[in-house]
């Protein structure tokens, strides 16, 4: 999965990955995405991170921006 391949050395502790993943797969739900190997995939976990790193920490938020600013609400 695009996200666990981002991550892989990522400086992230244990706790900070799962909520990561959770946001990633929570998105990919929503969307309706089951194809993994889909390239919109690691958009979506490009995204994920990218709230992340501005300061977004909670799975269900980090899921509702990631949406909202893909514009495929």
């Amino acid at each position: 999965m695009a996200i666990y391949r981002l991550l892989q050395n990522s400086p992230l502790g244990p706790e900070e990955i799962a909520i990561l993943t959770d946001a990633y797969e929570r998105t990919l739900r929503a969307l309706n995405l089951v194809d993994r190997n889909d390239p919109i995939t690691e958009m979506v976990a490009r995204k994920v991170i990218e709230l992340a790193q501005r300061g977004v920490r909670e799975a269900k938020q980090l899921s509702a921006l990631t949406i909202k600013e893909l514009g495929v609400e």
